[in-house]
């Protein structure tokens, strides 16, 4: 009797031992309410006005469901994993699933780690640390520059700046594919590094048209790297990142020009396929954040430049700066402002240049740790395009974009 009861206590024993060393978290977030845009274009003297309205989701932060766990291994290793949808709760659809973050990795206590997957990049990831509107989606922030319909920033390994407006993105979010490295903080100092890899070379072995074109042969190669650096010292955050992505194929159905730039005509097979861009894409960030107590002081300066991997003349940059502040107004009442401008460069006849203005205002009214009531409010302004000094046709936009919202999350 006593042998079986020894037993019994010996397995529950190792059964609990085994259950607190390996743990999964289901998490996710809903956010739904009523988001409305204004936006004016004006081109070759022409005026074109746009409203919306409508009950949607995500307009503060985007909507998910995800599953994460870890694995003690022993002696201060562990292995975990994160798997992570976008959802769609305000659409007149079932949300499809659509890989957010999906990546496994291992972690040494002290040291660091490693994970393998698509997974954010050291911008993203320092953004979320010392972005005044927390990286929502709406209009009028110009380091998380989005659309105007509350619906985020679209996930790219590289890519083109294909107008001169504010809705461009200013970096990438999260890369496919990816290797990537985190170590623990040493003195104040964390680092980051990541590599994209997808390579493949391909023989040609069927005729090559220069009118159709062929998404066979040559070598095809999505890769990239990036690096980041936070140091935290008291109440001071400062941060600093680089990034550079290549997407060449250059075989591949020539895109349609309406894609490029306005007032650009340049040769498609220089500039990009629809196979791959043919672009190498580097961005950069620095910012810095300092926590007074009653509130917390945001400064942020990012760049992004495009350009041809054949012929350099043929790029696109865009480069922005914002200055902002987030406050507990009360234990319940939580509020942010942001402003900031930048410069847009293209290449075409006559360098076109565009700047651009942006501000926002928002508030959270916490009805719990989890739930909460928001209102934002954000504008966005590009000027006039110049070439070479004279007006393109009078080609400018300015948006408006506001939303009153719940979001819960779980």
């Amino acid at each position: 009797m006593k042998k079986s009861l020894f037993a019994v206590a010996a397995v529950t024993a190792f059964a609990g031992a085994a259950q607190a060393q390996s743990s999964v978290t289901v998490y996710g977030l809903l956010d739904v309410g009523f988001v409305g845009s204004t936006s004016r274009t004006t081109a070759a003297n022409v005026q074109t006005k746009q409203t919306g309205n409508s009950f949607t989701n995500s307009a503060e932060s985007t909507s998910r469901l995800g599953f994460k766990g870890v694995e003690d291994l022993g002696g201060g290793m562990s292995a975990f994993f994160t798997v992570e949808t976008g959802l769609t709760p305000a659409g007149t659809n079932a949300s499809p699933f659509n890989n957010r973050q999906s990546f496994a990795g291992l972690k040494k206590n002290g040291v660091g780690q490693v994970a393998f997957g698509t997974q954010y990049t050291p911008i993203h990831a320092a953004g979320a640390l010392t972005d005044p509107g927390q990286q929502n989606n709406m209009i009028g922030n110009v380091f998380y520059a989005t659309n105007t319909n509350g619906v985020g920033n679209t996930t790219q390994a590289a890519g083109v700046a294909t107008g001169l407006n504010q809705t461009t993105d200013a970096y990438t979010v999260r890369t496919a594919n990816t290797l990537k490295l985190e170590s623990a903080t040493f003195a104040g100092f964390n680092a980051t590094a990541i590599y994209t890899l997808n390579n493949q070379n391909t023989t040609q072995t069927a005729s090559y048209s220069t009118s159709t074109g062929s998404t066979a042969g040559g070598n095809n190669n999505n890769s990239g790297w990036g690096l980041g650096v936070n140091y935290t010292w008291q109440k001071l955050l400062v941060t600093a990142n680089y990034q550079s992505f290549k997407s060449q194929n250059p075989y591949g159905t020539v895109a349609a020009t309406n894609a490029l730039p306005a007032g650009t005509t340049p040769s498609p097979a220089i500039y990009g396929t629809t196979g791959g861009s043919n672009v190498n894409d580097n961005q950069a960030y620095v910012a810095a954040t300092y926590d007074f107590g009653i509130l917390k002081a945001y400064a942020q300066w990012v760049n992004r430049k495009v350009t041809s991997t054949v012929n350099t003349g043929y790029y696109a940059s865009r480069s922005a700066q914002q200055l902002g502040v987030r406050s507990y107004i009360t234990p319940t009442i939580e509020a942010w402002a942001s402003a900031g401008n930048g410069r847009i460069d293209s290449f075409g006849a006559g360098s076109p240049t565009a700047n651009l203005v942006a501000w926002q205002l928002g508030s959270n009214y916490y009805l719990s740790k989890r739930t909460n009531l928001y209102a934002i409010y954000g504008q966005a302004q590009t000027s006039n395009v110049v070439v070479t000094g004279t007006n393109a046709g009078n080609l400018s936009a300015n948006a408006n974009n506001y939303a009153v919202g719940v979001r819960h999350t779980f």
